[in-house]
């Protein structure tokens, strides 16, 4: 059996930028958990994927557990996130140990997006209406409408950014005529959160640059955390495991939890930096556009045209 080091997981299947949750509350337990699986198990990402499944319906479970509120049963809270945060962690390693073994498929890669859903899904219900079933407090309610409205909107405008910008890259490798180019393009990164695509290229400041933002840019991604500091990974961790956790204010305030200011303020963030994204992505488009039409002014007239 192959023996694989922490080293060699970091160096394959570590994601050059990635959420700031996953690189410091994920990968350091992650990859040294997919060490040890791979080594000595021959578990496949299928079924970590059901792990994280698993793992994610306990965590609804004690999120939806009645009467919390009695002596000692703010642990169900605590337990909820805490599983909630074992099974992203699980999550993570089906996508490294695919990646190190090659073992990966493309229907496992859709079962894992589908099952992420439904654990988010599923969870988030069953911690907002549990909370107002043992409160009687009808604002959990409103508020779970709202939580599933941001996360199905950030999805549906990360798949449409994802596809203007591969749609972008396409068109100007083809009028460059480069099939290197062509290639590169077929196979960029689509990830909307991740840094200014090759499109938006000449926007970026140099390395070191003056203003502010370049330089906590660049101290980020030396850390391999991504600019975009609210992605949908933060989202669900904010909402299923930093919000049922502030139970625990209940031991030095008057408050029963902060569960319902957390999530609104999740909203909010997430909000700010899909914003964001979509003036990114209003830049870019500006700036393709001028390429394009440089492009066309530049071409050489055919033969008879004047």
């Amino acid at each position: 059996m192959s023996r694989f080091t922490f080293a060699q997981v970091k160096e394959e299947t570590y994601k050059p930028r990635d959420a700031w949750w996953t690189v410091f509350l994920v990968d350091p337990l992650a990859g040294r958990l997919v060490v040890w699986t791979a080594n000595r198990t021959n578990m496949t990402p299928n079924q970590l994927t059901l792990g994280a499944g698993v793992l994610g319906l306990a965590s609804a479970v004690c999120f939806a557990l009645p009467g919390w509120q009695v002596p000692a049963s703010w642990a169900w809270l605590v337990l909820g996130g805490l599983l909630f945060h074992l099974s992203f962690v699980l999550d993570c390693m089906d996508g490294k140990i695919a990646r190190l073994k090659g073992n990966g498929t493309v229907f496992g890669a859709w079962v894992d997006f589908v099952f992420d859903r439904i654990r988010f899904f599923g969870c988030l219900m069953a911690l907002l209406v549990g909370q107002w079933a043992a409160t009687g407090n009808v604002a959990y309610l409103v508020v779970a409408p709202v939580v599933v409205f941001f996360d199905l909107l950030r999805y549906l405008n990360a798949a449409q950014v994802a596809k203007t910008r591969k749609t972008m890259r396409r068109v100007l490798a083809e009028d460059s005529g480069d099939e290197a180019q062509i290639r590169a393009a077929a196979v960029g990164d689509d990830d909307p959160e991740n840094e200014d695509s090759d499109t938006d290229a000449p926007a970026r400041p140099a390395a070191g640059g003056g203003s502010l933002y370049a330089r906590v840019r660049d101290v980020l991604l030396r850390h391999r955390v991504r600019p975009h500091l609210f992605s949908g990974i933060e989202f669900e961790m904010f909402v299923c495991v930093v919000a049922p956790v502030t139970v625990l204010v209940s031991f030095f305030t008057p408050l029963n939890s902060l569960i319902i200011p957390v999530a609104v303020l999740s909203c909010l963030a997430l909000a700010f930096f899909e914003v964001v994204l979509v003036l990114r992505l209003w830049r870019e488009t500006r700036r393709f556009e001028a390429r394009r039409r440089e492009t066309a002014s530049s071409a050489p007239l055919a033969v008879g045209e004047s």
